[in-house]
């Protein structure tokens, strides 16, 4: 099992910046935590993530404050193009590199304004890359799960991906639900039909969920063989970053508490968890209000 904690894509939308100094803090008590997987940091253009425009000085101050006796933890940056890909590679911390391939021509145009042999020459370069430096790469296919532009799609598309990324040297691969319509049996079937094709890879799922459907998506992946799932604390952020009472990010909370009732150790345990869910509460409280407001 391997549990990714997700603070970047929680954070990436809120209305409001956190300061530097916050975001610091924050990943360091995910440390003290126990997780050993966190998508931290984004190396995208300020303009269009402001957010994360601090990643750079987010790493330096997170280095730093690591205790000497803490081995430090999987740091996974996400990238969109070269720029981004040479920013992480210089960026102290980072050990991971992630790229959002998407196979809906549609959002990717309208997200990264590229076309499909574009965005798989950059995903080419990260892969070279990222082995002369001794970096990981995990790439996320957007839309695994469904497609709302009525455009083409199907699990064989998925599984093209997932060939051609293996063909490539590509190790890990993130199914994502990108806009959280996929059911539970969609989760668990896409899965399944996926996995015998490409064998070797470590292939993960980073759903967004209604809460009241979150946990039978994870026991779903769970069931269709999946051992890597990427979650937020609360369920903050995902699409849109407006709450509880709509589609988000699933639970860190529901993810362990889940699989926890199966038996299967998540690699945290819930009592951990007590201080950074409340960092995270405190974060949704003082910088997600601007969201929540227009919801209402």
């Amino acid at each position: 099992m391997k549990l990714i904690e997700c603070p970047r894509d929680a954070w990436q939308g809120l209305p409001e910046i956190i300061p530097t100094e916050l975001k610091i803090q924050y990943l360091l008590n995910l440390a003290a935590s126990g997780f050993k997987h966190i998508d931290a940091v984004s190396f995208v253009s300020p303009k269009h993530v402001k957010q994360m425009a601090d990643s750079e000085d987010v790493m330096r101050g997170f280095m730093a404050g690591l205790p000497a006796d803490m081995a430090p933890p999987e740091i996974i940056g996400i990238v969109v193009n070269e720029q981004g890909m040479q920013r992480a590679l210089a960026t102290p911390g980072v050990t991971t590199l992630g790229y959002p391939y998407s196979i809906s021509a549609y959002f990717r145009r309208a997200n990264a304004n590229m076309s499909r042999g574009e965005s798989r020459a950059v995903v080419e370069a990260l892969r070279k890359a990222t082995k002369a430096s001794g970096h990981g790469l995990v790439i996320y296919i957007s839309m695994a799960f469904g497609n709302p532009y009525e455009e083409p799609w199907g699990p064989e598309i998925v599984e093209d991906t997932l060939v051609w990324l293996k063909d490539i040297g590509v190790r890990t691969v993130s199914l994502a639900d990108t806009v959280g319509n996929a059911t539970p049996e969609q989760v668990g079937e896409v899965y399944s039909a996926v996995k015998q094709a490409v064998a070797g890879l470590e292939i993960g799922v980073h759903l967004h969920s209604h809460p009241a459907e979150a946990a039978e998506k994870v026991l779903a992946a769970y069931q269709a063989g999946c051992r890597r799932f990427d979650g937020a604390l609360t369920g903050l952020g995902g699409c849109p970053f407006a709450g509880d009472a709509l589609v988000g990010n699933i639970a860190t909370e529901t993810i362990v508490s889940a699989l926890t009732a199966l038996g299967v150790d998540a690699g945290i345990r819930m009592e951990s968890l007590g201080a950074a869910v409340a960092m995270t509460e405190e974060i949704r409280a003082k910088y997600a209000h601007e969201a929540k407001s227009q919801a209402q």
